[in-house]
């Protein structure tokens, strides 16, 4: 009879277990976190422009360039050669998780550019790239908000 209990105490074991591995496993939802809308109002300057991949800030003053955002307009100051040459409105294509940016200077149609705006070492950049005329020429502009 000893032999008996012997080899059942080690299935009556592997049944605990497995019951209490079973019933310690809680299925739990997850729900996302909605991102804020981006923010881009304010005074944009440029820290960084490439034409081709060719560093433009050697060569050009972007200095005195300034791209301001402000409740859903533009406006540029001391213009220089930009994807748009008057001022105007704007809209992002998705205000959370934007991709693209639309220009809209008054009295002509739309114009979209690609959109990223990220955080460089804490700070939050704006990185235009777009085609002014020739679509063999690309250019990037980085922006930095102005203090």
């Amino acid at each position: 009879m000893k032999e008996f209990y012997k080899f059942r105490r080690p299935a009556y074991l592997l049944v605990i277990l497995a019951l209490l591995a079973a019933s310690s496993c809680k299925v739990e939802s997850l729900r996302p976190v909605n991102e804020a809308s981006k923010d881009i109002s304010g005074n944009w300057s440029v820290i960084g422009a490439t034409r081709n991949g060719t560093d433009l800030t050697s060569i050009v003053d972007f200095s005195q360039f300034k791209l301001t955002f402000s409740e859903g307009k533009y406006t540029l100051l001391n213009k220089l050669p930009f994807l748009v040459s008057q001022n105007g409105t704007y809209s992002l294509d998705n205000p959370q998780y934007p991709f693209q940016i639309s220009f809209t200077p008054a009295g002509s149609p739309a114009v979209a550019t690609a959109f990223t705006y990220p955080i460089v070492n804490g700070v939050r950049q704006l990185t235009l790239t777009f085609s002014p005329g020739c679509p063999n020429n690309i250019y990037i502009y980085t922006f930095r908000k102005a203090n």
